[in-house]
């Protein structure tokens, strides 16, 4: 099956190619390698046989076919027969000197190069091979000077057979190597395909085993198992936010059909039927509200409102919200200030960023200390942008502040507060669109909420 697999998969395919051309290549090279080393040793023995040859025809030029036989004479009583040849014979064929019996009868030209076997062999084909070159000399005699190259062609087939048991044994090591890669290759491809067919059947609670490698495959591993984990979250997110939403909307919609039930049954009386209807249309207000956050919260997240971006400062944005919410702070007695650096720039949607920190203005009234104290301040610190919210209420616990971000979630304290759990989750999602990070630290008493702008504005 996993060989099967490795056979039709792209990776093998893709190996065999690169197979093929590393092995033209080599083989070219190999090739090349052969033919010089051949051709140089077959060249340095002609050079000798010419050496030789030319000697005994300067000879004979000199002091003519008497002074050629003597010279001739002389090689052969002070050499091995076996590796030099040499052959004078006369216009008739008859041997006037050297170590063969006859004219080899491949010797055919009247001048040049010829190989041939030893003359007069019973097994031609076990019987060292020669190279010589003849000529014909002016009185009609023939000399035939040469060189026995049996090893010479016994090492040119060496190297050949070599240079073919590379290039063989390189494809089937290269080949070999190829199914192996692949074979592992598929096998984690066929890891996460298995995991991801349970994951489809069972569930996300499935993850993609490591191998403890630390290579590209374990990394992959890895950050799909961190997709899984981030997936599992958001699923856990929307049974949540389903179930909150379900708990959030069943007590006014309940309140809203007791009145117009009410209205309905009882008597038409003008005041009561207009505060009824009014108190019905505040319910279906924060409904609608609720309904308009999430899909705020929503269009902030999917990142589609990076065009409004512009330079703007922190500190202007930061006076209006508190101009705004002076009046309710004043109501509960509370000391509403701001503090910091005259100017804080950032590149950001106003609008947004106003937003979250209304939010963040907002939760503290509402869930800060009556008669308390609130500071918002804005800051330049490291070339970056800081702006905090600090009260001095009850704060929120450690344990419950990776989830107060969530939407809908609400601490038990704040169950009976007006609100509906949405104003940090938007605060989330609009430091996300800015790249802000946020940090929650505790002020002994109360909350500190900090908003830090890595990004300088451009």
């Amino acid at each position: 099956m996993l060989l099967a697999s490795t056979l039709r998969s792209t990776t093998f395919k893709l190996a065999l190619a690169a197979i093929v051309t590393f092995g033209v290549i080599a083989s070219a090279i190999f090739a090349y390698v052969y033919l010089f080393t051949a051709s140089f040793v077959r060249s340095r023995s002609d050079q000798a046989i010419m050496a030789e040859y030319s000697g005994l025809l300067g000879a004979y030029e000199r002091s003519g076919r008497r002074e050629l036989i003597e010279l001739i004479r002389n090689r052969l009583a002070g050499g091995s027969p076996a590796e030099h040849v040499y052959l004078l014979v006369d216009h008739a064929s008859d041997v006037l000197a050297g170590n063969l019996d006859k004219w080899p009868s491949a010797a055919t030209a009247a001048q040049g190069w010829t190989e041939f076997r030893a003359p007069g062999a019973p097994d031609a084909a076990s019987q060292p091979r020669f190279r010589a070159m003849s000529a014909t000399l002016p009185g009609g005699d023939r000399l035939l000077v040469g060189t026995d190259i049996s090893d010479l062609d016994s090492f040119a087939a060496k190297i050949k057979a070599a240079v073919i048991a590379i290039i063989f044994l390189m494809f089937v090591v290269a080949v070999v190597a190829s199914i192996l890669v692949t074979q592992r290759t598929v096998g984690r491809i066929e890891e996460i395909n298995a995991t991801s067919r349970a994951i489809m059947q069972s569930g996300l609670d499935k993850r993609i085993p490591l191998r403890g490698s630390h290579d590209e495959w374990d990394r992959v591993a890895e950050n799909l198992n961190l997709m899984l984990d981030r997936i599992e979250t958001l699923m856990g997110d929307v049974k949540q936010v389903s179930d909150n939403v379900a708990h959030d909307l069943r007590t006014p919609l309940t309140r809203m059909r007791g009145r117009l039930e009410k209205a309905y049954h009882g008597g038409r009386i003008g005041e009561n039927d207009q505060a009824l209807i009014g108190d019905t249309i505040a319910d279906l207000d924060a409904v609608l509200g609720m309904f308009s956050s999430i899909t705020r919260i929503a269009h902030i997240e999917t990142q589609v409102r990076k065009g409004a971006f512009r330079t703007v400062n922190l500190v202007e944005i930061a006076s209006e919200v508190v101009e705004l919410y002076d009046a309710a702070a004043e109501r509960d007695g509370t000391d509403l200030s701001i503090t910091g650096d005259h100017e804080v720039r950032v590149t950001g949607d106003r609008d947004l960023l106003f937003d979250a920190i209304a939010n963040l203005v907002d939760n503290a009234i509402k869930h800060g200390r009556a008669g308390g104290k609130i500071v918002v301040a804005c800051e330049n610190v490291d070339g970056g942008a800081v702006i905090a919210v600090t009260d001095d209420g009850p704060g929120i616990p450690t344990c419950e502040r990776d989830h107060v971000f969530k939407r809908f979630y609400r601490l038990e304290q704040s169950r009976y507060t007006p609100g509906n759990g949405l104003g940090l989750s938007l605060v989330a999602a609009v430091a996300h669109l800015h790249g802000a990070r946020i940090e929650l630290l505790d002020h002994s008493p109360g909350l500190q909420f900090k908003l830090w702008f890595s990004t300088p504005a451009s």
